[in-house]
């Protein structure tokens, strides 16, 4: 396991270079006796390019750390950076912005809208960021080819196997060209092969797009695909 190291120069060049860095974050829920520590002083620094995993229990604080890193959720403390932009100090408004054009999502469960096929699905984002033009349906198709899925972009999710269905929801997430991309137990509906297939592929799009990823995952088999891991007890990594 990687131990996190408190570098102060790295993180900031991260920060400029348009990463992700986590400063000293604690995550409290609720309050007086009933409070629990979610996240406890939490620091993490992810390059552009850069495949982080962490690992750990269920309750370990892995979902909190990707709410938090992902804008769904303010930290009690600590601040959380986003390609060089503070998500703590922004409105409501402004994290849901900066979540749309700079932060990408693959779920546990891929989350395609039954309705819209593969290309569909890509497209949606951009539409609804009024970004919707030539250039980003090239893309699209660009992306579609890229996960292997370009004989099922006019497919609609019930006609997709469950690694396609996450092969979609990987494409659609690396849509926006985010800086960012948060990835939860990507692997928790696929057995073995196609697990590993997943993670190989969140790996060299990574790499290919210089995104900054962060994989949580309670899968340790996997994890050889990462650039770091990192272990979560407790809501600390160590």
């Amino acid at each position: 396991m990687t131990t996190p190291a408190s570098d102060n120069q790295a993180a900031a060049d991260t920060g400029r270079s348009g990463g992700l860095r986590l400063n000293d974050v604690t995550l409290t829920l609720g309050d007086g006796d009933t409070a629990v520590t979610a996240l406890d002083d939490v620091g993490l620094t992810v390059a552009p390019g850069e495949f982080v995993a962490v690992v750990g229990p269920s309750g370990s604080g892995k979902s909190s750390l990707l709410a938090v890193a992902g804008g769904l959720q303010r930290p009690t403390s600590g601040t959380v950076h986003i390609a060089g932009t503070e998500l703590t100090t922004l409105s409501d408004k402004e994290r849901t912005a900066t979540r749309l054009r700079h932060i990408g999502f693959v779920f546990q469960q891929s989350n395609l809208l039954a309705s819209l096929t593969v290309r569909e699905q890509l497209l949606l984002p951009l539409h609804i960021d009024g970004r919707l033009d030539t250039t980003a349906r090239t893309r699209a198709d660009e992306l579609i080819e890229a996960v292997g899925l370009t004989h099922r972009a006019g497919s609609r999710p019930h006609q997709l196997s469950g690694g396609e269905r996450q092969r979609a929801g990987l494409a659609r997430a690396l849509m926006t060209s985010p800086a960012v991309l948060l990835v939860d137990e990507p692997t928790s509906a696929l057995d073995r092969v196609r697990s590993a297939e997943a993670v190989r592929l969140i790996a060299e799009q990574t790499h290919e797009r210089n995104t900054a990823t962060v994989m949580v995952t309670h899968d340790t088999v996997i994890m050889d695909a990462a650039d770091r891991v990192y272990e979560m007890v407790d809501g600390r990594l160590s």
